[in-house]
């Protein structure tokens, strides 16, 4: 007992533990979407473009996939406008504003400022070249190679400089561009894909939305509702970023508006420089602090147009999934319906079959006791009624089979070697009622009972046993049942003709020291006398029966065997079954008689023997 409760602990805890396991697995994010996380990971928020290709897979409808196409469009359309504002803002962040990055800043400046001068220098050495003499052309292509080598280190040293760089996150443009470059080859591979399988699959394939069953319809109802819940998010998420992006335009148009007053000082400063550059007295600090400046200032509104041009995006893709969401749950509300409608057909068959029942309980109720097949008769038509109820609630709840024909000969296949019993006592029943068959009242002997028929039913034949023919012959009283398949699987005896004749048997006993040659004599003159009628009308009916003409013994015949105490005679006869009894006794009466005629005329009497 202490072992049985602690293998119960033991598989409890194992079970928690599983559990607990399984839900700490399980995927924190809905598949094809990136998490909050992810998003700070890239520079540029992609998250709209991901979340509408996730949802385009569980389109299913023309109005779905009408509905993923414009947000897949709208949120493409509204990333590349936030990768254009991120390489404005990179631009204009340069890293030199950053002092941890000035030196690295600064190391490429350099590198690039020697490759560009060693640049000049080939193009003034090619130049050269291409006028110079024969004989100085061989020194000329020995510089040539020195300016190849310098200028393969100079690419090499603004590679590592801008990998630095990159390292340390003070060359913000090339990352953002980076970034730009493996969304548009993604983009690439995606548009390829779909040329490839122009219909593409969608994850509603594998439910069976409008199926007619309740199973189906159920699977299909917790789908459509998890497909919901996404497309909830997908709002939910774009109406995050409308508002993020709300929040940095408020904060962009307050620093422009700040900045208003420098901007128009800016304007007033580029006037004067336009007319001192007219004048050739312009400072070139001055005009390069003004062209920064209105650049700053230009970058500013490109940056506020961006910002307005997102919103609209975004709250274009909070439409278009509300939308979308109406359509779900109007699919939701036709899916409930559907199971609505299978559960009141599962609860129509069941009162149908209650209501049966109460029937056939009503029907039998005044059946006497002493009909027990009634009864019978009543459980198989029960049976018979939930059998087919169950059935249609199951057709009802899983629907009919797809393979029905296949089904439905596997099925008569399995009932014709189940029901083999029955159907070979239904062909049965034809044979009996054949010219060679039986009848009501016949005396047949089946598998070894020998009876009266008193019923030939479709599927049984009832007898009425009575005893061995060679002895009393009177019914038991009980009632034997056959399936009629033994008249074609096995053998019977009809015992039965016109007459009913069979051949019955004497025996009698003489003494020893007897001569029964007299007496057999006697007893066979006396039987034939007797039997003649009997035996003449036997031989014609069963010529006539047999259906040839043959010559068939139907004289008596007397068989001696010795024996201990004497001989004893064995006397065979035909006589009709109805007779049989009193041809039996007229016959013993007669024997005794003869047999005490010869014990007087002899002195002494023979036994014998019924």
């Amino acid at each position: 007992m202490k072992r049985l409760r602690w293998g119960i602990v033991v598989l409890v805890v194992v079970v928690l533990g599983t559990g607990a396991a399984y839900f700490a697995t399980r995927e924190s994010s809905r598949p094809g979407k990136i998490t909050a996380a992810e998003a700070e990971a890239h520079l540029v928020d992609d998250r709209p473009l991901s979340t509408a290709r996730a949802l385009a897979a569980l389109a299913i409808t023309p109005e779905e996939q009408r509905f993923a196409q414009e947000a897949a469009r709208i949120a493409d359309h509204a990333v590349d406008l936030a990768f254009a504002d991120a390489l404005r803002l990179a631009t204009e962040q340069r890293p030199a504003q950053y002092p941890k990055n000035r030196g690295l800043y600064l190391k490429l400046q350099e590198a690039q400022a020697g490759q560009a001068e060693t640049l000049s220098q080939l193009e003034q050495l090619k130049a050269r070249m291409s006028s110079a003499k024969p004989s100085e052309k061989d020194a000329l292509s020995d510089q040539k190679d020195l300016l190849d080598a310098e200028q393969a280190l100079d690419e090499d040293e603004i590679e590592d400089a801008q990998q630095e760089l990159a390292r340390a996150g003070g060359n913000q443009e090339d990352a953002v561009q980076r970034q730009r470059d493996q969304h548009e080859a993604a983009e690439h591979e995606l548009q390829q894909r779909q040329g490839q399988n122009p219909a593409g699959t969608s994850a509603g394939a594998a439910v069976e939305f409008g199926a007619s069953n309740l199973a189906g319809q159920v699977r299909a109802w917790m789908w459509l509702r998890e497909k919901r819940a996404l497309i909830e998010s997908a709002r939910r998420e774009a109406e995050e970023i409308a508002n993020d992006l709300a929040t940095q335009h408020g904060s962009l148009q307050r620093r422009v508006r700040e900045e208003k007053p420098q901007r128009e000082e800016t304007k007033q400063r580029t006037t004067e420089l336009r007319k001192e550059a007219a004048a050739e007295t312009a400072s070139k600090e001055d005009t390069a602090t003004a062209v920064n400046s209105l650049k700053h200032f230009s970058s500013n509104q490109k940056l506020l147009s961006g910002l307005d041009r997102r919103i609209r995006e975004e709250q274009e893709l909070q439409a278009i999934y509300g939308n979308w969401i109406e359509v779900t749950g109007g699919q939701q509300r036709a899916v409930l319906h559907g199971m609505l409608r299978s559960v009141l057909w599962v609860l129509f068959v069941v009162v149908l079959v209650y209501l049966g029942s109460l029937m056939v309980d009503r029907l039998y109720t005044h059946a006497a006791p002493d009909k027990k097949h009634l009864l019978t008769l009543r459980g198989v038509v029960r049976f018979a009624l939930q059998a087919v109820g169950v059935l249609l609630i199951g057709f009802v709840i899983f629907g009919v089979p797809n393979q029905m024909p296949t089904i439905l000969g596997l099925a008569g296949a399995g009932l014709t070697i189940a029901l083999k019993d029955f159907i070979v006592g239904f062909v049965g029943w034809f044979v009996l009622m054949g010219r060679n068959g039986i009848r009501v009242g016949d005396w047949v002997e089946i598998n070894g009972v020998v009876g009266e028929v008193i019923e030939i039913g479709l599927l049984r034949t009832m007898l009425l046993e009575t005893g061995n023919w060679t002895d009393t012959g009177h019914p038991t009283g009980r009632k034997v049942a056959f399936v009629n398949s033994f008249a074609i699987e096995g053998h019977y005896f009809n015992f039965s003709t016109a007459g009913q004749w069979l051949w019955d048997e004497l025996q009698v006993v003489v003494g020893q020291g007897e001569n029964p040659y007299p007496l057999v004599e006697a007893i066979q003159r006396l039987v034939e006398e007797e039997t003649r009628a009997s035996a003449a009308q036997a031989e014609q009916e069963w010529q006539k029966s047999a259906g040839y003409r043959k010559a068939l013994a139907m004289a008596p015949a007397i068989h001696l065997r010795p024996t201990s105490s004497g001989v004893e005679m064995q006397i065979r006869y035909i006589t009709s079954a109805n007779e049989r009894y009193m041809t039996r006794s007229m016959l013993y009466e007669k024997i005794v008689g003869l047999l005490r005629g010869e014990a007087k005329t002899q002195g002494a009497a023979p036994q014998q023997q019924a």
